[in-house]
């Protein structure tokens, strides 16, 4: 009997004939040189089928973990099943940090990179931008490596490699010195207030995030995650109109915080603040499904008042928003090519048929504002639409047949969006 092997939500199970677990690399470059099909998967938080195939699954769970400091360039090089909690905590515990970090920690390092997974900040890229280098096993199952300081341009496009090249291995990420955060929340930031105030709110620390149902005159949450040097800053009572919460708040109102990391402005370490959920926390238990868009910055305020006006659709499947900013970027297959993005996201009820429906509705208020679909989360959008809104996308076609020429690494979500 085929082992059935689904992801974190519970919502897509694989369809591979066979699931590999290797605990080596050599192992890695044996099962890839001798099948015709080759995806990869990591910790599975994916919603979609970006990581399907038919034939043979790598899983990067067994790999062991390695993750090795370079001081004199400023770097980390980890295994590719490493998560962002596990790396987090050996940076800090060595005097170092990375420039940001994803709501999970729970999310491999590999993974996220490899779909332009982003966190949060008006001056911080999405994780794939701390990518110095990409270790992979290629078509032929030989190990192959492209790094800035060899390959420059090249790797903006294997940074977010959407698994098109070949089995990553291992990454090289910049690092800096460790900082401590403090993150605060406030409540009911009046939505005209936001929209006359955007680019001030979401600027207004190291990191915000802005969570809404849509149903309110107010978003229901704004949080703050600020950067600080010696000691603990004393965050105003109120900021925009939103009062400083009481006690730490989850990102849905009726949910415990016991999952969520500290806030109430106490100083901690930046892998302790930067997530919104704790490593030793399941942060749900799997029962959503998600989706998100990217706009252009210049375009966040109108693009959040067309959401707005479909509270009365949303309001049945939604269960939280979140809106995000991300700083520009160059790497070819990013929302944030050359432009700060804004993220919308949508975590909704785990039901799937009324999900399916909505989707192009709120779909259908976004086109107007260039919206791109995160690559690891449900959307319907038209494979054309995604496809032209890549202007690099030809670049990165090339790039991967370099190091699979006969399509090994491909499957019908990359035939369908962008090869």
């Amino acid at each position: 009997m085929l082992e059935k092997l689904g992801n974190w939500a519970g919502n897509f199970y694989f369809g591979a004939a066979q699931i590999h677990r290797p605990n080596s690399v050599e192992k890695v470059q044996s099962i890839v040189a001798s099948s015709n099909k080759v995806r990869v998967i990591g910790s599975r938080h994916s919603f979609n089928h970006i990581a399907d195939t038919h034939a043979d699954l790598i899983s990067l769970e067994a790999l062991p973990p390695v993750m090795r400091i370079d001081a004199s360039r400023s770097t980390v090089s980890v295994s590719a099943g490493v998560t962002y909690g596990q790396l987090g905590m050996f940076l800090h515990r060595a005097g170092y940090a990375l420039h940001n970090m994803a709501s999970l920690p729970h999310i491999s390092v590999a993974g996220a990179c490899a779909t332009a997974t982003h966190g949060s900040g008006d001056g911080n890229g999405n994780l794939a931008t701390a990518v110095e280098g990409v270790a992979f096993v290629d078509a032929a199952g030989e190990i192959n490596s492209i790094t800035r300081e060899a390959d420059g341009d090249a790797l903006d496009g294997a940074a977010v490699s959407l698994g098109a090249f070949g089995v990553i291995t291992a990454l090289t990420l910049k690092i800096e010195p460790s900082f401590d955060v403090q993150q605060d929340v406030y409540e009911k930031l009046p939505f005209a207030v936001l929209v006359e105030n955007f680019d001030a709110i979401v600027s207004s620390a190291y990191s915000v995030s802005l969570f809404t149902d849509w149903q309110q005159p107010y978003v229901n949450q704004l949080w703050c995650k600020r950067k600080i040097e010696n000691a603990r800053l004393e965050a105003p009572v109120e900021m925009f109109g939103a009062q400083r919460a009481r006690y730490d708040r989850h990102p849905i109102d009726t949910v415990s915080a016991d999952s969520c990391t500290t806030q109430m402005g106490v100083p901690g370490p930046w892998h302790e603040r930067l997530p919104h959920f704790k490593m030793d926390y399941t942060p749900s238990n799997g029962e959503e499904l998600q989706s998100e868009y990217f706009v252009p910055r210049e375009h966040a305020v109108a693009a959040i008042q067309a959401v707005a006006g479909l509270r009365a659709e949303l309001a049945p499947q939604l269960m939280i928003s979140e809106i995000r900013t991300i700083a520009a970027d160059r790497l070819w297959m990013s929302p944030c090519l050359g432009q700060p993005g804004v993220g919308l996201h949508f975590t909704w009820k785990k039901n799937w048929p009324e999900v399916q429906r909505l989707l192009p509705t709120v779909e259908a208020a976004l086109r107007p504002f260039e919206a791109r679909p995160h690559w690891g989360k449900l959307f319907t959008m038209a494979p054309e639409r995604v496809r032209s809104s890549y202007r690099k996308r030809a670049d990165f076609q090339s790039l991967a047949r370099r190091y699979d020429a006969n399509g090994k690494f491909r499957n019908s979500f990359l035939d369908s969006y962008v090869m």
